[in-house]
């Protein structure tokens, strides 16, 4: 069984710059072809101060800390055990490239289901820009599939 006294466990914040060419890169990815999110007079012409990140860019800055991902090293869990359950984002501004945004994770919430045989870890992340403004939060939940031996 994960250590539940592990609920309210905060990360040290990490910090990303927001680069235009990531932005691009991230949009290609995804399949993104609004130019809003590649061309910078576009993005400008639409009112934004640079191109902006696509909608699910946060997730790429949660990748930013150099010791990916902390949760699974805090927990002890073994990696293959691991699903994705859900993703929740909530936006309160734009990201633009040229931001630096400092991304807060905490551990909010554990429980099991089937007797112990899943358990869940539920993250919350804040995203912050350059100025202190929150700009977003994202919900994860991880599955943990306990071994049968």
């Amino acid at each position: 069984m994960l250590d539940r006294r592990k609920i309210g466990h905060e990360f040290d914040p990490t910090t990303a710059v927001v680069e235009r060419g990531r932005l691009r890169f991230f949009a290609k990815a995804i399949g993104e072809t609004d130019p809003i999110y590649t061309e910078q007079k576009v993005a400008q012409k639409l009112g934004y101060r640079d191109i902006p990140a696509p909608p699910t860019f946060l997730m790429a800055l949660d990748m930013e800390g150099t010791d990916f991902p902390p949760l699974i090293k805090l927990l002890g869990m073994d990696l293959s055990r691991i699903m994705h359950g859900s993703q929740e984002y909530e936006y309160f501004g734009d990201i633009c490239a040229g931001d630096t945004i400092i991304v807060t994770s905490k551990i909010v919430d554990m429980f099991d289901k089937k007797n112990g045989a899943l358990e869940f870890v539920v993250c919350e992340n804040s995203y912050t820009n350059q100025i202190g403004v929150l700009i977003g939060k994202a919900r994860q939940t991880l599955v943990y599939r306990n071994s049968q031996e």
